[in-house]
């Protein structure tokens, strides 16, 4: 019934993720980054962070490193999937590299400080030289003797594109140990991931949190009024923007192919989002 979509007569209802319960009241979160602020939110009202350098971060300021911090983490976690390696990741999150565009690799000595601190983290590695492109690349053994690429393919992936922007936008706080301090408490974190996750943590206390996987977990009076009430709902307009691309894919999926099936599972089973088993 492709009229209906066509005259945009389709609309998914979006209900919220999570619900966050605290005493009497309540809040309906609607995905994983609102939550992310709401729970950095409520954890830094009394709280503020000193870096190594002595800065001191608190309010606005501080949760706003942090929120840029988490997106960090979850780029980072992205890019370790296609590079099966969190020392290789971590190397190449050092922005001192210069590893941001294609030219950059054709220069030797742009990619032998790289190779350098592979070795040094203890991962089996070498310079290759690829004269169809005149460029330079490492190869590098990943923890199932693998082998994997730091090459010009990477500078086109969105994924390590945002990592390395983020990793200098953090770059001026990001300056561990760190001191965490309520009143008169104070902590030391070691690392950016153990300061984010001790804050997260901070947030969670003494609060009931409820994470959704399906409508059928809400009551009838929780349903209307965050799903179907029409004056604060929020719909998604469903659009058919390529007809024949969307066959296909409805059709590799849902066919009686198998194998095609199957390989298109492969090819982006590492790219999946927001996946509930």
């Amino acid at each position: 019934m492709q009229e209906l979509i066509k005259r945009g007569n389709v609309f998914v209802a979006q209900p919220p993720l999570y619900r966050i319960k605290k005493g009497k009241s309540e809040k309906y979160i609607k995905d994983d980054k609102e939550f992310t602020r709401e729970i950095l939110r409520r954890a830094t009202e009394n709280l503020a962070v000193e870096t190594k350098a002595g800065t001191r971060l608190e309010g606005a300021e501080l949760r706003s490193f942090l929120m840029s911090l988490d997106e960090y983490q979850q780029m980072f976690r992205r890019v370790e999937r296609k590079m099966r390696d969190a020392r290789v990741v971590e190397i190449l999150a050092n922005v001192d590299y210069k590893l941001d565009t294609k030219a950059e690799f054709h220069e030797k000595a742009n990619l032998e400080p790289v190779l350098e601190a592979l070795k040094a983290a203890k991962v089996e590695a070498k310079l290759v030289f690829e004269e169809e492109h005149e460029a330079w690349k490492v190869e590098y053994l990943d923890p199932t003797k693998g082998t994997r690429t730091i090459g010009q393919d990477l500078v086109l992936q969105p994924e390590y594109r945002r990592m390395r922007t983020i990793a200098r936008q953090v770059a001026k706080y990001n300056q561990p140990p760190f001191s965490v301090i309520r009143e008169t408490k104070q902590e030391s974190q070691p690392d950016w991931r153990e300061l984010l996750e001790h804050v997260k943590s901070e947030g969670m206390r003494e609060v009931s949190i409820q994470r959704y996987k399906g409508l059928g977990e809400m009551n009838a009076e929780q349903l209307w009024s965050t799903t179907m009430n029409a004056e604060t709902r929020t719909l998604l307009k469903v659009d058919l923007q390529d007809l024949a691309e969307t066959e296909n894919i409805f059709s590799t999926l849902m066919g009686e192919d198998v194998e095609s099936r199957r390989k298109f599972i492969e090819e982006n089973a590492l790219d999946v989002r927001n996946l509930d088993v």
